[in-house]
Formats: structure tokens, sequence, C-alpha cells
């Protein structure tokens, strides 16, 4: 077993804000990107800055057979994940009564099929090395309260949390924590268009939170400091829910 962490999605955003919070903290990483190569090249280069050792696998989460070759070629090279952070997803956002085939398959099949995509290869090795292991979902606000114009969004989140739950209690004995960070609006891409005056609507702190606060929990999670806390669902939202 080494020191090291898959993070889907990892060259941008929240993922790569993970990646770097557990670079500095001395993690090995398993870079995992979809399309951008260049981002995920330079992402790499500053991972590779904190003096840690960075691997690239690039992969479409909702491919299992593409997923589980790329996942099993990386640890045959360069050994088991201690963990594993799901972070990787997409959204299609539409009213319901419009929204077309394509846009609920999309969205089911890469988010909530990624968790078995992603996660299921790598439990094993995890298991064999005997040392333990850290498995981090990412969820949404969406997947606990829903919201309009994402049901299909909300169902393949609130499906990620209860896989999440029961995982947790498959692995809990062989000391593998899975917990789940539901995050609320957070300054990405996905919501670079949502109106400031919405935001001051809808959350409490009148603010989009930021991609440091969900990878400064991530790390924490990773932490021996959370080795109790498992089966676990923490939002960050700003006050949202």
């Amino acid at each position: 077993m080494t020191n090291r962490v898959l993070i889907t999605g990892s060259s941008r955003g929240i993922g790569k804000a993970i990646a770097l919070r557990l670079a500095e903290a001395g993690w090995d990483i398993a870079l995992h990107f979809h399309s951008n190569s260049q981002a995920a090249d330079a992402c790499a280069a500053e991972l590779a800055a904190f003096g840690v050792k960075v691997s690239l696998l690039q992969f479409d989460i909702a491919d299992r057979g593409a997923v589980r070759a790329a996942i099993e070629a990386d640890i045959a090279a360069n050994g088991a994940y201690y963990g594993v952070i799901l972070n990787a997803g997409i959204n299609r956002d539409t009213a319901f009564p419009a929204m077309t085939e394509g846009e609920w398959d999309s969205v089911i099949h890469t988010n909530l099929d990624g968790f078995y995509n992603v996660i299921q290869p790598c439990v094993m090795p995890m298991i064999q090395g005997r040392k333990g292991g850290r498995i981090i979902t990412l969820a949404s606000v969406s997947g606990i309260a829903g919201n309009r114009g994402q049901v299909n969004y909300s169902a393949s989140k609130a499906g990620i949390i209860g896989a999440t739950k029961a995982l947790s209690l498959e692995l809990a004995k062989r000391k593998i924590t899975v917990n789940c960070i539901a995050p609320g609006l957070i300054e990405t891409d996905m919501v670079s268009e949502f109106p400031k005056e919405m935001v001051e609507q809808l959350v409490p702190m009148r603010r989009m939170g930021k991609p440091n606060e969900i990878a400064a929990l991530a790390g924490f999670l990773m932490s021996e400091d959370a080795a109790y806390i498992t089966r676990q669902v923490i939002s960050v939202n700003g006050g949202m829910l």
C-alpha cells in the first residue's frame, strides 16, 4: 500500500484544489482528467513542485471498460491507492417536463455509474493492502434537498449519498472510511454564470464558497485524525441547509 490518492476530475476546480491540498501535505497523486490534457499537464507540474509523485490517468468516468483498464494499469505500475476521491461529474439542467432522454441518461450514467466504475476496481487492492484507507465522494446540496431544474442531477447525487452510506458499512471493519462531501454553491465553472443576487438570496452567508474550503475538509477526512469518521454526509454550503 502506497501513500497515493486517486482524485477524479482533478485538473481544475474543486478536484484541483483537493489535489493541491493533499500534495502539499505529502500525498502522491493519481491525477485524473477527461479531455483537457493541457490543464492536466499544468496541474501535474504544480503538484510535482511539492516533491510528490504524480501519475496521469485519462478516461471518461461513464466508460466502465476504459476506467477499469486505466485504474488497473496504474495500480499495477505504482501500487494500490490509500485514498479515492470521487469528484468528477456533470450537470445538464433543465425543467423536468422538457428534459430529454439524453439529458437524463448522460447525468445518471456519468455521476452515479461513475461511483461503481471508479471505486469498484480500487476496493480489493485497498483491502488486500491491510492498511485501511479513505474513500470520499462528492455529492451536492441538490442530492440532499433537491433543486428545481435538476431532477437528473439531484437523483444522481442522492444515489451517491446512498451508495456511500452502504459502502461504508461494508468497509468499516477494514479500517476504510467512506464519507461524502455535499458542496453548496462553490466558485467553479459549473456555476460561473449564477447571478450574484440569487446567491445572496439562497445563501445565508451571502457568498459562494471557494474550492479551497472543500479541499480543507477533504484534507481532514484523509487524515489520521478522521479515522473514526465514516458513513457521514458533510455539507459545506454557507447555511443553505
